[in-house]
């Protein structure tokens, strides 16, 4: 999931462009937006026209001309200084209540296109996680996913509801105060002007030197979120090894370099502030200087004077903005460069919508099927060929590694296989729309997910119309009913995150319980009863044998016991087949599957 930016320049149209694209039909709201801005900015000019009125035109009494709009310098005469005065207080007062109308309405609007664009883009962003392939999960962090959802979310909304408004705020500003100098004094204007290439090519430095900055500091904020994440998921974990000494000095480790690297790009920000303050002061001290040799001079007016020192600010401030709005324009590049990582994964569903949905039966047959890794040099999966009849139990036993849980995700499709065929009811599973195939086969974990919920909804998550005598009956059938009775609450207690409130075999009978809500006519448990003791594996079986007599099983386990009921037993290794057949077959010849249940029944005797 990590990924840097290369080259900046190169990218940045790129972003730019993924940023207007995903505002979506909000995006026009950017319009209105904008329109007001420029009314709002070109009233705000209008102030220092109107100290220059008063300066020049009431109170100096002097033939010195109103650089205000005719409309507005007709408004303020009158017969009397005072009258005169009075007007223009009150149209400096109406202009001040019009530019707040026009504040709220773009601030409202803002508001509404900002939050509107980040939920759409968040939804977006769940909906591509939900659609993630098995590999892309495989190389991701939850705290980096998790990161990338809120932080970097929160940082583009933050761009396009203040940086770009406040870009066009400074655009416009500027450029009408540019415009009402020009009108006055085209020399003071250009000595005004001097400072600003000068702020502009510091910003384009600075930019490029706090952009890959930027991207180290997410990356280590996201590795610190990870471990944070893991420690509170994994507490009883650290608890039961006393480990909690070595994580808090994992996590200081892990925050110095956080903090390192962000106090680096504080260095950087406070050099350039200083440098562009101090460039900004001797600008302004300039046009002060100057402005007083012209109106010395009477070049300019006193009134223009003091109207030109208004426009240096309105041009000289929005030119140290320049390094606010390049720092969090080189944030909201790096969280676009992260977020766009997700977003523009294909997802595993592509191309899906073409795919056949035929009714399945539960014959199954693996016709030569190897499989590789994408980072793998060797096959995982070789030449895998084994055929299975509706109905029948297939046992998989093996070292761990072998290759036993990937020949199943190749069945379901999390993982594609490069040669061979897998045929469901003659359909090669290539062939069958992912959620159709996978509707029809439960498939239950070694290590079953549970969600913080109570132990009724968790068994109802496949089919949350389920009645309560549903649930309680593929309890019964997990042989996990007793347990739920007896917790507080029954079955509306609550299991804690990831179930951490159960057992290991309370989760995964409540797990077996979950998958039963629907009946399937292929059923998979993954070393699924592992944690459970002998008697209950039995049970559990029995009762699946009973009420599911129709569904194809497959069991991957490391227990004799279970494996020898089945009707049918492969052994793997190294992700070959080495041998199959009943275990009355098998415990005659010399091989694994004897060995192995020889020293299991050697231990199992012992233990009697």
């Amino acid at each position: 999931m990590e990924e840097t930016i290369k080259n900046p320049k190169r990218h940045i149209g790129k972003y730019l462009k993924l940023m207007a694209k995903w505002m979506g039909k909000y995006g026009y709201f950017l319009i209105p937006i904008f329109i007001i801005l420029l009314l709002e900015s070109y009233l705000r000019t209008l102030v220092p026209l109107f100290g220059q009125h008063i300066i020049d035109v009431v109170l100096d009494g002097s033939d010195n001309p109103s650089e205000l709009p005719i409309i507005l310098a007709n408004l303020l005469i009158a017969d009397t200084v005072m009258k005169q005065l009075l007007l223009a207080a009150g149209l400096i007062v109406l202009t001040a209540l019009i530019r707040s109308v026009f504040i709220f309405t773009r601030r409202y609007m803002t508001g509404f296109f900002s939050e509107r664009t980040a939920y759409n883009l968040r939804n977006k962003l769940y909906k591509k996680l939900q659609d993630a392939d098995y590999s892309f999960y495989s190389h991701a962090e939850t705290g980096d996913l998790i990161q990338r959802c809120t932080t970097d979310v929160e940082m583009y909304k933050r761009f396009i509801s203040e940086q770009v408004i406040e870009i066009g705020r400074l655009g416009f500003l500027v450029g009408f105060s540019i415009y009402q100098m020009s009108r006055m004094n085209i020399n003071m204007t250009l000595i005004s002007l001097i400072i600003a290439p000068v702020l502009f090519a510091i910003a384009i430095v600075y930019f490029r030197k706090v952009e890959k900055m930027f991207h180290v500091i997410e990356e280590n904020e996201a590795k610190m979120t990870t471990h944070v994440q893991e420690n509170v998921s994994g507490a009883r974990v650290v608890k039961a090894f006393a480990n909690e000494a070595y994580e808090v000095k994992k996590f200081d480790n892990l925050s110095r370099t956080f903090t390192d690297s962000d106090f680096e790009l504080v260095k950087k920000m406070s050099i350039f502030w200083s440098v562009t303050d101090f460039l900004s002061f001797i600008q302004f001290f300039v046009i002060a200087i100057v402005g007083v040799i012209y109106a010395s001079r009477t070049t300019i007016s006193l009134g223009m004077y003091t109207a030109f020192l208004a426009y240096a600010g309105n041009i000289i401030w929005p030119m140290r903005q320049l390094g606010r709005i390049v720092g969090d324009f080189s944030k909201a590049i790096v969280s676009v460069s992260r977020l766009d990582k997700i977003i523009s994964d294909p997802g595993e569903y592509q191309g899906e919508e073409d795919k056949v949905q035929p009714e399945i039966k539960g014959k199954v047959h693996f016709d030569h099927v190897s499989f590789k890794f994408d980072d793998g040099q060797n096959d995982q999966i070789v030449d895998i060929d084994f055929k299975v009849n509706p109905g029948e139990t297939v046992a998989i036993i093996g070292k761990t590694g072998s290759g036993k849980s990937t020949l199943i995700n190749l069945l379901v499709r999390l993982l594609d296989y490069q040669k061979g065929h897998i045929f469901i009811d003659d359909v090669e599973v290539k062939d069958i729309e992912k959620h159709h195939l996978r509707k029809n086969i439960g498939f239950i974990l070694q290590e079953p997910f549970l969600f913080s919920r109570s132990v009724e909804e968790n068994i109802k998550i496949a089919d949350k119309s389920s009645s309560p005598e549903r649930v309680e009956r593929v309890a019964r059938i997990a042989q996990v009913h007793e347990d739920i009775v007896n917790f507080e609450e029954g079955y509306r207690t609550l299991v804690g995150e990831r179930g951490v409130t159960l057992s290991g075999g309370q989760k995964q009978r409540v797990a077996i319980a979950r998958m039963l809500i629907n009946p399937k006519p292929i059923l998979v448990f993954d070393d699924s009863l592992s944690a459970v003791d002998t008697v209950t594996d039995i049970q559990i079986r029995r009762a699946l044998k009973q009420e599911w007599k129709d569904s194809t099983v497959f069991i991957i386990t490391h227990r004799i016991t279970t494996a020898a009921e089945a009707d049918k037993i492969i052994v793997i290794e190294d992700g070959k087949i080495i041998e199959s057949g009943s275990h009355e077959e098998l415990v005659l010849r010399e091989g694994s599957y004897k060995r192995i249940w020889e020293i299991q029944s050697k231990i199992d005797f012992r233990l009697k």
